[in-house]
C-alpha cells in the first residue's frame, strides 16, 4: 500500500484526516477547510475555489484524483468544474476543489463539509513518437457518438 503523507495547515486544524469509510471504499472524503464562521453560499452555477487545509506528497508514479461526490450531486446539485481534478506527484501546494452549483437553489458550504473525495491512481507516462500515418480501425474518424450504431 503506498504512503500518502500529509501536511494539515493551520485553517484544516481540527477536521479529520480523509480516510477510506468503508473496506472497499475507492476515494477518500475531502473536506472543506473555511472558518467556522464564514460558511460559502455558492448561487445556482456559481463556483468557487474551496481549501481543504492540506497538503500532500503523492508518491512518484501516482496522481491523485479530486472527483465529485455522488451524494452532494444528486442530494444538493453539487460538482466539479475540472473533475476529476489532477494532483501531480510534484505539487506540493493546498489541495484545493474547485466546486460549482448546478442547482437552481444556493448550496450553503460549512466547515468540515465533505465536498469532494481524493483517489490514489498509477500513473504510466507515454512517449510520443510522430509517425505520417496511424493504423486502420473498424471505427475509424468516428466521433462523438458514433459507437453503437448499426
Amino acid at each position: 500500500m503506498p504512503v500518502l503523507p500529509v501536511q494539515v495547515l493551520a485553517h484544516g486544524q481540527g477536521l479529520p484526516l480523509p480516510a477510506y469509510e468503508t473496506a472497499g471504499a475507492a476515494g477518500m472524503d475531502l473536506r472543506a477547510a473555511l472558518p467556522e464562521d464564514q460558511p460559502l453560499v455558492l448561487l445556482s452555477l456559481d463556483r468557487a475555489l474551496v481549501p481543504t487545509g492540506l497538503r500532500i506528497a503523492v508518491p512518484t508514479g501516482f496522481e491523485a484524483q479530486v472527483r465529485a461526490r455522488s451524494g452532494n450531486a444528486a442530494k444538493l446539485g453539487l460538482g466539479l468544474v475540472n473533475g476529476p481534478g489532477t494532483i501531480d506527484s510534484d505539487y506540493r501546494g493546498e489541495v484545493k476543489v474547485i466546486l460549482v452549483n448546478l442547482s437552481r437553489d444556493p448550496v450553503t458550504i460549512t466547515r468540515g463539509m465533505r465536498i469532494a473525495q481524493l483517489v490514489l491512481c498509477p500513473v504510466v507516462q507515454a512517449e510520443l513518437v510522430q509517425v505520417e500515418a496511424l493504423d486502420a480501425t473498424a471505427r475509424g474518424e468516428g466521433g462523438f457518438g458514433s459507437t453503437g450504431r448499426h
